[in-house]
């Protein structure tokens, strides 16, 4: 049997589910290596231990099962809407899903799919398995490493050759441009983790900017938060620059993020607690009296999608373990004035943890 099937049968034998159904998504793609679009035709797999999983897809999709690594059973549909209740009903018949307990994620289940598959198993349980699946990914094999670590160079090649359009004049919106031209020249795949963030001046004090048509200015510390994806694996990085010089505050917060980046990355270590990480970047930041503006967690997991499990914050007794990969990415944000986030992704080792990213955390001036 394929080693992630077993992990997952296994994952589903101490949840107490019957079955897992899952639609497009990370755990789909984890467990099958199939992509799928979300879209107005319904996919759905279905996992039972001891049968062959099940596909219900549209027709036009069948090629991509031979592409699968292990047997399965599929029903396709036709372009007619109603026939796709028939071919979940048949689905759900062959492996006896009615009445049972089948673990579903809430978070990527759409009322769609959820509709189809309750229409077909009507007296079944409908249990969270979030917990379940999230622990499938949560540690990482060399494979998985090899092809984040390829993320992670792509995504820093392709903003030192972005670097080269800095200059004041310049809108986020062109900035943003470019740099996802640069991933894909670079060897990204085209569908990026998430859209570039890239904040300048006032902007880069709200965490999640979008690119606007704001033009740089000098005096400005600008913000770029990217990622790439290789192989259906990303990486998620954030530097901070400055566009000439900078206010006295401005460059001093960079300072103070970038200590709190390395006591977070020193904290990290196999058998510690992920509460332990936050802590190690907040004190830093608290310590220096800006403990109000660091709004968000230390960091998040990361792997097939840009946030999963493990998650560093302070309340998260979670122990880390080999093979565990997520960011460190503290920031200040002062409003109406300007922000700084420096994130790196990290993998726990066997003896301590490695940053994967390597781009220099110092701020670099754009002299105009």
């Amino acid at each position: 049997m394929n080693i992630r099937l077993e992990k997952l049968y296994a994952a589903m034998g101490t949840a107490r589910l019957d079955a897992v159904a899952l639609n497009p998504g990370a755990s789909l793609m984890y467990l099958t290596g199939l992509t799928f679009h979300l879209m107005e035709r319904p996919v759905v797999g279905f996992f039972v231990p001891g049968r062959a999983p099940v596909l219900v897809l549209p027709a036009l999709e069948m090629l991509k099962v031979q592409e699968l690594p292990y047997p399965a059973t599929t029903f396709p549909y036709d372009e007619n809407p109603s026939s796709w209740s028939e071919a979940f009903r048949s689905a759900a018949q062959s492996v006896g899903l009615d009445g049972k307990r089948i673990g579903v994620e809430p978070r990527a289940l759409r009322l769609l799919e959820f509709g189809y598959i309750q229409g077909a198993a009507p007296t079944a349980d409908f249990p969270d398995a979030s917990v379940a699946l999230g622990s499938l990914r949560l540690c990482k094999d060399a494979l998985e490493v090899q092809k984040m670590r390829r993320a992670v160079e792509i995504a820093e090649a392709a903003l030192t050759a972005t670097l080269l359009h800095i200059k004041t004049g310049i809108s986020e919106r062109e900035l943003a441009a470019e740099l996802t031209i640069q991933l894909l020249r670079h060897g990204s795949e085209p569908e990026l983790p998430f859209a570039p963030i890239v904040s300048s001046g006032l902007n880069s004090a709200n965490p999640h900017a979008s690119p606007s048509e704001r033009l740089l200015q000098p005096g400005d510390l600008l913000v770029v938060d990217w990622g790439a994806t290789f192989e259906g694996y990303i990486s998620d990085l954030t530097r901070t620059f400055a566009l000439g010089p900078v206010d006295a505050e401005l460059a001093k917060i960079h300072e103070i993020v970038q200590q709190a980046n390395a006591a977070a990355r020193a904290a990290a270590a196999p058998g510690v607690e992920a509460a332990a990480v936050d802590r190690a970047a907040r004190a830093v930041i608290e310590q220096a009296g800006y403990g109000e503006y660091f709004t968000h967690r230390t960091g998040h997991g990361i792997g097939i999608e840009a946030h999963e499990e493990p998650y560093m914050r302070g309340d998260n007794r979670q122990v880390l373990q080999p093979g565990m990969t997520f960011t460190i990415e503290p920031g200040i944000y002062l409003p109406y004035r300007g922000g700084v986030r420096i994130e790196d992704n990290m993998l726990i080792t066997e003896n301590g943890a490695e940053s994967l990213s390597n781009l220099s955390r110092k701020i670099a001036r754009f002299d105009q």
